[in-house]
């Protein structure tokens, strides 16, 4: 077999080898052992419909753990499987995580109550055969001839849920049909589930996704979609296939289920069109189609199935044999004629490699099987497709869903669950029930934010946007530009001077931003080479202060030149600017833009704001991986260093594990903490952390490693535990929607910090930008960790005035600015560079 692999492959998985049999895979070879539609066994906080139900899972003692780290309670139930904790982050001693300040108003939201009987329990039972049957599947088609007396029940081939109270022993008697021998199923009583259960809320997510089931959608991956309303964009053969995202967890008070509507992108050609393409393009087709199937997910039509492709065996193809399990010999052409009625029309294509999941017990890994490329179609986009204007404009006219669509949509999802007759009876076999209305929820809006310029001049932030207010304002650090160079084509020589010299001249001296005349150089070819070579020429004599480069197009290779060149060689800020941007009618409008993002990568500020509190020092971290290298990741960090937090130190570095990343991040703040020590003759009183780059799952291993590393690492700068910090998990990807009464976006300064907030966490939402398409997304904040005795109004507020401090466009962002400035810093190395940048750059905004 071929061993190419693209970037995407995960090294640590075994390739195919001989000792695998080869087959193809379908449906009927796992349905035997596997539970459709069901989902594992997590905490109360892990997004239940993203997760995979094994059909084995057992269970071994479970702990919820406080924030010191201690046990508050302890559940053990039979079996092997390690459960997930729930991790509380809550401070025992928060007498309340609600502010006060704003206007309080009522919006609803994307959650339906999920009303239960009082005191709503289920019964655990252990499950025995006599004689033993170790195979899953048959366990549970023994158990299902006796569901009458049963009742509604999950069965996992051990443990069995069921709502109805049977005996502390039962025994029943089945038939095994394969060789008509009596088994014996004894039933034994473990105890209840109550709500302090971590398998509790999990069962109605079980319950749910079987009703979800019931409405006949299509389970791609791990989530439901509707097929049959699928909408096809024929000019970049595409399809939409819409779907739903449902969630039920405990909330404050109740048991609610978020519901969010989403979409799959399905290519409508196959991975053998992808293969020709290749063929095409390159003399070595094999290594690029290797690096464009490689870690996808594709699915098959056949029977609706998505698979993860792990490899691509170019000496196998559809008219080579494989044993059946009958020990018969046959071709994949006559295998596929025979069972799915499908001829195969390309017999020298090279197989696709994937792999089963493990269907027994602790048997490691799962078997490789081949599919066939022919039968095969991608799921989701690649980055080529992402940088197509066109497309994505395509796609956004169906994604981009109005709040008072998105209403409508979720209230007709509702009213599906609630008329199915399948549906009504599953629920009330639980006695469960869901109800039609969006959940009403209490919200405040902050009041609107203050941005100073020079000379005191002040602009409200009503609507989070301050653009056009802009033009009568100077920018309120400036930094005057003497030496610096302008890179562009011969071609465009006249537009240069004429147009954009003249725009930037005037809009400048606007801003107070003082420019000298700069040192032109024109090239005739626009390669990426030469770019690099005549920016090594400029900077090996004298470094300017800044090098504006002048491109015809955004491609990557000679934009890479550049920042490679200016970050990594030659340490300068530089500033990389589109043709097409130098004259038209926003000529003045993109011109002004760039003398602010010049002046702020020189390390001069547009605006500033009054801060509630003195000594903060805010910080944003963000992870990002190297598109280019599997197993190199870069850790970025971006912190304020001045008493206006305008001035910024960054860092980013390489890790390549956990104990890499902590030791990082440990370093990272210690140095930026120097630094503002070094820039103030004091340490800060105050350390804000944004957290960004963390999933659900990885919080209680932030907690207890970064965190607690961190602590001790500040002791020593603060000679004991002096100082005040607050570490905050940020997280944009949420499925919360929030919406007005009168169906349209919450205004920017929304925050809700109740009912629909975790019971175990100290978090709250903050909708922190407007926007003109489609549904805001608010960003949730989870405070971790936190000894500086700020009220959560304070925390609330600060957080959402740093939303403000994003130099790079005249409008809020949805997270804090050192956070999105990290965000940028990592995007840049993990995409272009592929290296950290020279520490010559740290204290200026060189990515912006």
């Amino acid at each position: 077999m071929s061993k190419q692999r693209g970037r995407d492959f995960d090294s640590s998985e075994p390739s195919t080898s001989s000792g695998h049999r080869k087959k193809p895979y379908s449906r009927a070879s796992e349905s035997e052992y596997s539970v459709k539609g069901a989902v594992k066994s997590v905490n109360y906080e892990s997004d239940a419909s993203t997760s995979t139900y094994s059909q084995q899972s057992a269970i071994e003692p479970v702990k919820i753990k406080s924030e010191n780290g201690d046990a508050s309670s302890t559940k053990e139930t039979c079996g092997r499987r390690k459960m997930e904790t729930i991790y509380v982050t809550r401070p025992a001693n928060l007498a309340t995580k609600k502010g006060t300040s704003g206007t309080h108003v009522t919006l609803q939201t994307n959650h339906f109550r999920v009303p239960t009987v009082p005191n709503w329990c289920l019964y655990k039972y252990r499950v025995d055969f006599e004689p033993e049957e170790t195979r899953t599947f048959i366990r549970k088609g023994l158990l299902k001839l006796h569901k009458e007396k049963v009742g509604a029940y999950i069965f996992d081939g051990t443990v069995l849920y069921t709502s109805r109270r049977l005996a502390d022993k039962v025994e029943l008697v089945s038939t095994r049909q394969s060789d008509d021998t009596p088994v014996k199923i004894i039933i034994r009583c473990v105890g209840a589930m109550v709500r302090d259960d971590p398998h509790y809320i999990q069962i109605f997510n079980i319950i749910m996704r079987k009703c979800l089931e019931h409405l006949r959608l299509q389970l791609v991956g791990r989530d439901y979609y509707d097929a049959r309303n699928r909408v096809s964009i024929h000019q970049f053969r595409l399809e939409l296939w819409p779907g739903y995202i449902t969630s039920i967890r405990q909330y404050e008070r109740d048991i609610l289920m978020c519901a969010e509507i989403t979409h799959k992108v399905m290519r409508q050609e196959t991975l053998l069109d992808m293969l020709s393409d290749c063929y095409r393009r390159s003399q070595d087709y094999r290594k690029e189609f290797c690096n464009s199937v490689i870690g996808i997910i594709a699915l098959t039509d056949y029977n609706n199935n998505t698979y993860r492709i792990e490899d691509v065996d170019f000496d196998t193809s559809p008219s080579s044999t494989f044993c059946l399990k009958s020990g018969e010999t046959i071709s994949y052409q006559e295998y596929y004629k025979t069972k799915y009625k499908i001829t195969i029309t390309n017999a020298t294509q090279p197989m696709l490699v994937t792999k089963t999941k493990s269907k027994i017990r602790n048997a490691g890994q799962g078997e490789f099987v081949y599919l066939v490329p022919e039968l095969c179609r991608a799921t989701g986009l690649t980055d080529n497709m992402r940088e197509n204007f066109h497309l994505m404009r395509a796609l956004a006219t169906h994604t981009r869903v109005s709040p008072e669509s998105r209403i409508e949509k979720l209230i007709r999802f509702n009213d599906r669950l609630r008329q199915e007759a399948r549906v009504t009876d599953e629920l009330k076999d639980w006695n469960m029930r869901l109800e039609r209305n969006l959940l009403e929820v209490p919200a405040r809006i902050l009041p609107p934010e203050t941005l100073t310029f020079a000379n005191n001049y002040t602009i409200p932030c009503n609507r989070g946007d301050w653009t056009r207010d802009m033009h009568k304002a100077r920018l309120y650090h400036s930094i005057c530009l003497r030496n610096w160079v302008i890179i562009g084509n011969q071609r465009d020589r006249e537009t240069i001077e004429r147009s954009f010299w003249n725009n930037l001249s005037k809009v400048s001296y606007g801003l107070a931003f003082r420019i000298n005349q700069p040192t032109m150089y024109y090239l005739r070819d626009d390669k990426a080479s030469v770019y690099a070579e005549t920016l090594e020429d400029i900077l090996s004599k004298k470094a300017p202060d800044l090098v504006l480069c002048i491109v015809s197009n955004n491609r990557s290779d000679r934009y890479a030149a550049i920042k490679k060149k200016c970050c990594v060689d030659r340490p300068v800020p530089s500033q990389v600017v589109l043709q097409k941007n130098l004259e038209g009618r926003n000529a003045l409008t993109i011109a002004t833009k760039i003398a602010i993002q010049m002046n702020c990568k020189l390390g001069g500020a547009p605006w500033h704001m009054k801060w509630p509190l003195k000594g903060i020092m805010a910080i944003g971290f963000d992870i990002c991986h190297d598109s280019n290298t599997k197993g190199r990741d870069f850790l970025a960090m971006v912190a304020t260093v001045d008493q206006s937090l305008t001035r910024y130190y960054s860092s980013i570095t390489l890790y390549h594990n956990s104990e890499e990343l902590i030791e990082q991040l440990c370093t990272s703040v210690c140095k930026a903490v120097q630094a503002y020590r070094s820039q103030n003759n004091s340490l800060p009183m105050y350390l804000l952390i944004y957290r960004d780059g963390v999933s659900e799952g990885q919080i209680p291993n932030v907690h207890q490693n970064e965190v607690e590393s961190l602590k001790k690492k500040l002791e020593e700068i603060y000679y004991g535990p002096n100082f005040k910090m607050i570490f905050i998990i940020v997280s944009k990807r949420v499925s919360v929607r929030l919406f007005q009464t009168n169906r349209r976006n919450p205004e920017i300064g929304t925050v809700v910090d109740d009912v629909i907030t975790s019971p175990f966490k100290y978090d709250f939402f903050l909708v922190s930008q407007n926007v003109r398409q489609g549904t805001v997304s608010p960003t949730s904040y989870n405070i971790i960790s936190d000894n500086t005795d700020l009220s959560p109004e304070m925390i609330q507020n600060v957080t959402y005035k740093l939303t403000h401090m994003y130099y790079n466009c005249s409008s809020t962002v949805r997270v804090p600015a050192p956070c999105h400035y990290a965000q940028k810093l990592s995007f840049l190395v993990g995409r272009i560079l592929h290296r950290p940048p020279s520490t010559q750059l740290e204290n200026k905004l060189y990515f912006l």
